[in-house]
């Protein structure tokens, strides 16, 4: 008979954003990233950081763990090679068949050798690899801390999936089981991450930027390109492979095809000024996106009669899409988690074996919980490495001396707690600024972040005056919803509203961060606005600061003006 695992380690590992969950007794010891820890933003290196602490949190060694559960199954990728043969049949995918069928093959085998590499790494364990989709669904499902809801995941590829529509139920127990998919090559995020290369920006970490650049564009220019390249079906989508080649898994191949670039442009270098022709692909292209997504949307409703909306996946980072599904009133809530791309399927693997192992101990320490990696509160500090830095200690008003310096024109970093999961910031490593001083905006692109000017910046709330200022009706605590913003917004605090009338705002609640909770009310007695810009600690091309001394050094060289590092005030 198999003993029930006690100690799982989740992992996602050697593809992008390596990460790692621990689970003990079903209960979440912790989560963290680790980019995080080791300053490679999107890693693909086994997290050996992220692996080190948990273990030490839960003053276990690798000979405690008992099953290690990773976050793709390798026999899925073989079984698309002998459908990718079959694409010879046909003019338009002829070409890629062969390097399809090899690359999947190749990618099954990679796969099946780091599930070994693992094995020996972890003597007692047993290795399971979990589908990469029901990972996506676990982690969106029990996140989500609902007893019961419709889960759509869509990213760019899991094995062979590439969208599926789950219904998840039980609470303690959480459990999702698949109603349909839709395979590669029918891939929003390919097609996303395609035009996010051919604009000039690095897929799988810019399309954020090409989000917001849509706002600028006008997308009646190439509207009939993406409504034929992309085109909905009764159960969902399916590309055209004469605007967007079939994926081979194989480098060489691009992912746009002539067809393409003669109906839009040429492919952008990241030196080339951006123009009219940029904007207007990047608009039909969020602008398609968003349809799809409310469409598949309405398929999850009907299929699962659910009332509530789980969504997970790389596409579930856009927010806009996310909002547009709030906004078309399908479900009565919908519900992100902090982590929904594919860092996040570390918890959601790990919760797969939980589950399969029909383990008695209910899930605990995962729904509503975001701050979940290394915390450094009691750590001393030495500054020598940065001699140009000064630091004091606050006492117990720290909330009112923060909201005063901020109220002020102060911009500041903001160091406390766990490390968040996820790729936002959502106020223990957070750049916070006043969203009422003239030129915040371009001063946090220029000096703070150094990135692209037309990039809007996130404002926070607290929970119970966000509806004075949003039109969003329901929570958003993990700034992944764009919402519509009041008159008071556009006459108070245009600062935080985009080009295309929205903000990807995040409603903060006293029990989920009590000290930015009280930063915002301090702020909003001094000012009459609780409303904080927030973004993350970092500057562009780095990962989120999740260490004291990646903190540090983001002041150091950075226009931040100061640092509050866990009740210190750091200046320059």
């Amino acid at each position: 008979m198999k003993r029930t695992p006690s100690v799982i380690l989740g992992l996602c590992s050697y593809t992008h954003d390596s990460s790692a969950a621990l689970l003990v007794d079903g209960e979440l010891v912790g989560f963290v990233e680790e980019e995080r820890l080791s300053e490679q933003k999107h890693t693909k290196l086994y997290p050996a950081r992220a692996v080190g602490w948990l273990l030490d949190q839960a003053k276990l060694s690798a000979t405690d763990v008992d099953a290690v559960a990773y976050n793709f199954q390798p026999t899925r990728y073989l079984a698309e090679s002998p459908a990718a043969l079959r694409m010879a049949l046909s003019p338009m995918t002829r070409d890629r068949s062969l390097a399809r069928a090899h690359g999947f093959a190749k990618v099954a085998l990679r796969t099946r050798r780091r599930l070994r590499v693992l094995g020996s790494q972890f003597p007692s364990a047993r290795v399971t690899p979990v589908l990469h989709h029901r990972a996506h669904q676990l982690t969106a499902y029990a996140a989500s801390g609902w007893d019961e809801a419709a889960v759509l995941v869509v990213d760019s590829l899991g094995e062979r999936q590439t969208t599926t529509i789950a219904h998840g139920h039980g609470l303690q127990h959480p459990r999702v089981h698949t109603l349909e998919a839709i395979n590669d090559p029918a891939s929003l995020g390919y097609v996303y991450g395609a035009v996010t290369e051919h604009l000039g920006w690095r897929r799988g970490d810019e399309e954020g930027t090409v989000m917001a650049l849509a706002a600028l564009g006008d997308p009646a220019r190439f509207r009939h390109l993406f409504t034929t390249a992309v085109r909905t079906t009764a159960t969902g989508f399916r590309i055209h492979p004469g605007y967007f080649p079939t994926r081979t898994l194989t480098s060489g191949y691009p992912r746009t095809s002539r067809r393409f670039v003669a109906e839009t442009c040429s492919e952008r270098h990241p030196s080339e000024p951006l123009t009219d022709v940029h904007r207007d692909l990047a608009a039909a292209l969020q602008e398609r996106t968003e349809q799809v997504m409310v469409h598949l949307a309405r398929r999850a409703r009907v299929l699962t009669g659910s009332r509530r909306l789980c969504v997970g996946g790389g596409v579930a980072t856009n927010c806009v899409s996310i909002g547009k599904i709030i906004e078309a009133d399908i479900f009565d809530e919908v519900f992100v988690p902090p982590a929904p791309g594919d860092a996040g399927t570390a918890i959601g693997a790990a919760l797969a074996v939980h589950v399969d192992g029909r383990s008695p101990r209910p899930v605990a320490c995962i729904a509503r919980h975001c701050y979940l990696g290394p915390s450094y509160e009691d750590q001393p500090l030495d500054l020598a490495p940065w001699p140009g830095l000064r630091q004091k200690t606050l006492g117990i008003e720290t909330a009112e001396f923060l909201a005063d310096q901020l109220a002020h024109g102060v911009i500041a970093g903001l160091f406390q707690g766990g490390v968040e999961a996820g790729p936002r910031a959502l106020g223990n490593r957070s750049i916070l600024a006043s969203p009422l001083e003239p030129g915040v905006v371009e001063r946090l692109n220029a000096t703070v972040k150094f990135r692209e000017p037309f990039r809007p910046f996130a404002p926070m709330v607290p929970a119970e005056r966000a509806a004075e200022f949003f039109t969003l009706g329901q929570p958003a605590p993990y700034m992944s919803m764009a919402s519509g913003v009041t008159d008071l917004t556009h006459e108070r605090v245009p600062a935080i509203v985009h080009a295309n009338g929205t903000s990807r705002l995040q409603t903060v609640t006293r029990s989920q961060n009590p000290f930015m909770h009280a930063v915002l009310t301090a702020f909003g007695r001094r000012t009459g606005i609780p409303v904080l810009i927030n973004t993350s600690l970092n500057v562009k091309g780095k990962p989120i600061c999740g260490t004291p001394e990646m903190a540090l050094d983001c002041l150091a060289n950075s226009g931040l003006d100061a640092l509050l590092l866990e009740g210190r005030w750091i200046t320059k």
